[in-house]
């Protein structure tokens, strides 16, 4: 059986701002359920880095250290843009 790990993926654009905005929503939501103020507590991790910002609850530390802080940006900026 061949190695899947050595194969190049594609993904267009329009999939990874979908992923993107979907992980926006699941922490932020995850955030909620914890009774955090979610705009601050992802403001403040935008801005530091730091993931200790995040909740672990639903796996959401993890979810948003999956994307870059730069696409984060890109994709919030791109949300706000449009509404």
């Amino acid at each position: 059986m061949p190695d899947v790990t050595d194969r190049t993926m594609r993904f267009s654009a329009e999939e990874l701002k979908n992923g993107t905005s979907s992980i926006i929503r699941e922490v932020y939501k995850a955030l909620e359920e914890k009774g955090y103020d979610p705009v601050g507590q992802i403001v403040g991790y935008l801005m530091s880095g730091d993931p200790t910002y995040i909740t672990s609850h639903n796996n959401a530390r993890t979810l948003i250290r999956s994307v870059s802080r730069d696409a984060l940006v890109e994709e919030l900026v791109r949300g706000y843009m449009k509404k």
